[in-house]
This record gives structure tokens, C-alpha cells and sequence, in this order.
């Protein structure tokens, strides 16, 4: 699938001009086994070592300096020896995955779950690690991955947006909205922003104009729009601001029901905690209801926020716990515990588990050792997990492994443009033909590199 700006009507496989402004559904290059995407985020550089990839030498040797430690140099200066989670890691489900004891209700879903433990960084700077790992690449402009799959999939639904990114109620990741951004691709394409607690603002008509009014206004744009873009057939920047006024108009009536929690069931927000008397678990479990409420509404691709961006104090608002990890992880923890169990059982309730890919990321890992004068861990861009389950995902897989200290990969080292290439596979997509023509390059989501790992397929 390849385009340019040029001949954007009929380099998408003979799209019609009117597909933009409905949002219709295009088709993949295989039958795909996932539909539609959940990604949750955890910006801040969330600890492989105190979550997922469990170390028993680590455990052991904790308080001895690291082998080779001494020749490290990290993002925030000097390191100490080896520190332990303070945690136990407890063997979970039939396949005795072990996980952290402080993730009791996601335990329940290990069975589910197809992980990499071998993924790495092309930057330990959390900006541009995050924006690497939405879009494939650390410098900022590049279509994110919920772009791209929006560009080549469309939506199911023409009143709703093809992309949503839910901040958390924190604030926003590093980098922003370049997280979400559709990059060089037509900008009807870029995730629309909001939340729970935040819904889309400017919707409401404004109070001094009547329905009639403000349909014949809308009509008359629309006749003058189309007009001027048959005069301008290779103006996709035109064609995506008509398209993009054209969704707004339509999600005055849609984005209100689908973002009223209101008609959730007393037992379903007790599943999620949004009934939590901890503020963040209940915000965060509302996104969550969100984003189940958005796939099953036809949205294609959602972008699930757990923490924020930086701030003054390392580990407040978001993973990166510099100094006191643990009890900067006694609060993210269950945070992201409970309600992301409760959309997984949730989705797998209503039947979309069989056609939707949850995935669980972030930008990096944690280093093993503590930092020097202190009871947390820096950056570790060598080593890191995420994991994926859900349509066409294999159930209890494990892919790469890192040395017993987790600090770096030893085995399948795993690039984001192999994650980027088994996620777009399970959605019937081939990495290589999925193509934009910028700047004299056909552009990929996946850049220059890739594989599918198909260890993790179903």
C-alpha cells in the first residue's frame, strides 16, 4: 500500500473522496486475526525487573557490585550495587509464570499473555524513547502506530474516530501529542485526544444557534468544500480538514453516549475499581471502561494512558522511580493492577477478546543495581518487557531473555520494528507494503527493518 501526496484519491486502491469524509473501512492484505488494538501505555520507563522478568540471581546477589557494573555509564550518573525487588515474584496460572506479588489481579491473566522480555531502546532519554516506541522512530513527526493503522484499515465506525489516545488524568506522556500524532499522513489520521474525566470539548452547539441553523451551515461549508476540493484533486491536506470537520459534526451526537459511564453496571465498575476511594484507580479505571466502550463502538485503534509526564519529584506521576522506587510503586502498582484485569475480562466477556490485541508497553527498562545514594533504579534502554494477548496471540508464550541480572538481552533481542511488524501481521497487515511516499522515501511504520516473530502467533 503506497501513495503520495499527488495522487492521494487513487494511491490508497481507489478510495473515494467520499470514504474520507464516512470513515469506511478498507481492507487489509490478508484475513487478519485482530480487528482493532488496545495499547496500554506506561510512560516513565516501567521496571522489567520489579514486574514481569523475574531474576532469582538478583535476589541472591543483591548488595554485591553488579559484574562489569563499573564500565556502565547510565542516564542519571553512578550506580551502586545490585538491588532486589522489594517484592516477591510468586508463579501464577497453569503455565507458573512468575510476576510480581504486587500485580494480584493481572496474575489471574498470565496464561494469556505472549511476552517479550527481550525488547530494547535506541534512546535512554524518556521524549524520544516514547516517541521511538509509539512511532518507530525517536525524532518527533513520524505517524504513530494507531495512525498508521488508521490510514490503512479506516474505521468501523463513520460517527467515531479511527484513533483515540486516552491520557491519564496526570497529564500528558512525554513528547505530548507526539505520541499520537499522524505525522506526514493526512491529518484526519491523528489520534483525537481525551478521557473519562475530560471528555472532547467543543462539541456542544453553541447555545444562540438553532439545530436548523446550524445544519444549513454545516450543508452550505460542505457544498463549498467539495466544490473546491474537485478543483484541487491532489490537496490531501484539504481533503483530511474537510474530513475531520465533517467526523466532528457527526460525533455531536456519538462522543456524548459513548463517553456517558453512566449506563455501566454497578457490578461492572466494581470489576474495573472505578468505584476505587484511590482517585488515580478510579480515573484510571474509567479510561479503561473507555476504551472497551470505544472498541466495541468500532474504533480501531485506542491508546491507554497509565501515568504521565515527568515531573519535579522522579516517580510522582509516572514509572520513573530514581530514588524510592518502592514506594513510588506502591502507588503505580495498583494503579494499573485491578482495572486493567477488569478490561481484560471485561473484553473477553463480550466477546471481543476474539478479535481485539491488548498490549502492554513502555519506552524502557530499569537498571539492576540501584542509583548511587539512593533506593532506586535509572534507565536501562538495553532490557526491557512488554506484552501482547488477544486475537491470534499465542497464550502463555515468552519470547528473549535477558542475563540473570537483567541487564541486557541475551537471547531474540527484539526491536520495536519487530513489535510493530507481529502486531500489524495479527491485524492482516504486511509491514513491508504498508507505505507513505515522503520526501522521495516510502515510509514505513517499521522503517528499513522488521520481522514477525512468529513464536508468539496463535
Amino acid at each position: 500500500m503506497s501513495t503520495n501526496r499527488r495522487c492521494f484519491l487513487t494511491g490508497l486502491g481507489a478510495i473515494a473522496y467520499g470514504d474520507l469524509l464516512t470513515g469506511a473501512t478498507r481492507q487489509p492484505h490478508f484475513t487478519p486475526k485482530a480487528k482493532r488494538v488496545i495499547q496500554i501505555f506506561c510512560p516513565g520507563g516501567a521496571s522489567h525487573l520489579d514486574t514481569f522478568d523475574y531474576k532469582p540471581e538478583l535476589e541472591k546477589r543483591s548488595g554485591q557490585p553488579m559484574p562489569g557494573g563499573d564500565k556502565d555509564v547510565t542516564f542519571q550518573g553512578a550506580n551502586g550495587n545490585l538491588m532486589r525487588s522489594p517484592w516477591d515474584f510468586k508463579p501464577a496460572g497453569q503455565s507458573g509464570k512468575p510476576i510480581t506479588t504486587k500485580l494480584p489481579h493481572l496474575a489471574k491473566y498470565v496464561d494469556d499473555m505472549a511476552f517479550i522480555h527481550s525488547m530494547s531502546s535506541r534512546s535512554n532519554t524518556h521524549g524520544p524513547a516514547c516517541v521511538a516506541m509509539n512511532t518507530g522512530f525517536v525524532f518527533e513527526g513520524f505517524p504513530s502506530a494507531g495512525a498508521w493503522l488508521s490510514f490503512a484499515l479506516g474505521s468501523e465506525n463513520e460517527n467515531l474516530p479511527a484513533y483515540v489516545a486516552l491520557p491519564d488524568i496526570r497529564g500528558i506522556p512525554p513528547s505530548g501529542p507526539a505520541n499520537w500524532t499522524s505525522g506526514f499522513l493526512p491529518a484526519e489520521h491523528q489520534g483525537v485526544a481525551f478521557n473519562a474525566a475530560d471528555p472532547i470539548r467543543n462539541l456542544d452547539r453553541p447555545s444562540g444557534i438553532s439545530a436548523n441553523t446550524d445544519q444549513a451551515t454545516r450543508d452550505f461549508a460542505q457544498f463549498l468544500n467539495t466544490e473546491h476540493a474537485a478543483r484541487h484533486p491532489g490537496d490531501s491536506d484539504l481533503q483530511a480538514r474537510i474530513a475531520s470537520y465533517s467526523l466532528a459534526a457527526r460525533m455531536q451526537l456519538s462522543a456524548p453516549e459513548v463517553a456517558n459511564l453512566n449506563a455501566e453496571s454497578k457490578a461492572t465498575l466494581d470489576l474495573y475499581g472505578a468505584n476505587s476511594t484511590n482517585p488515580l484507580v478510579a480515573a484510571y479505571a474509567k479510561n479503561c471502561i473507555l476504551a472497551r466502550r470505544l472498541v466495541e463502538r468500532g474504533v480501531r485503534y485506542v491508546q491507554l494512558y497509565c501515568a504521565s509526564r515527568a515531573s519535579g519529584v522522579d516517580g510522582l506521576l509516572n514509572w520513573d522511580a530514581h530514588k524510592t522506587l518502592k514506594s513510588d510503586y506502591e502507588r503505580h502498582l495498583p494503579i494499573l493492577d485491578q482495572p486493567t484485569a477488569g478490561l481484560i475480562a471485561d473484553l473477553d466477556a463480550r466477546g471481543l477478546l476474539k478479535d481485539t490485541l491488548v498490549l502492554w508497553t513502555t519506552e524502557f527498562g530499569r537498571m539492576p543495581t540501584h542509583q548511587e545514594g539512593t533506593l532506586g533504579r535509572d534507565h536501562n534502554p538495553d532490557a526491557y518487557t512488554v506484552w501482547m494477548l488477544g486475537a491470534g496471540v499465542k497464550k502463555a508464550a515468552s519470547w528473549g531473555i535477558t542475563d540473570d541480572f537483567g541487564r541486557r538481552v541475551v537471547e531474540n533481542p527484539t526491536t520495536v520494528y519487530d513489535f510493530w511488524a507481529t502486531v500489524l501481521h495479527l491485524l492482516g497487515l504486511d509491514h513491508e507494503k504498508l507505505t507513505w511516499y515522503h520526501n522521495g522515501l516510502n515510509r514505513r511504520l517499521t522503517d528499513v527493518h522488521g520481522h514477525v516473530i512468529k513464536s508468539l502467533l496463535a
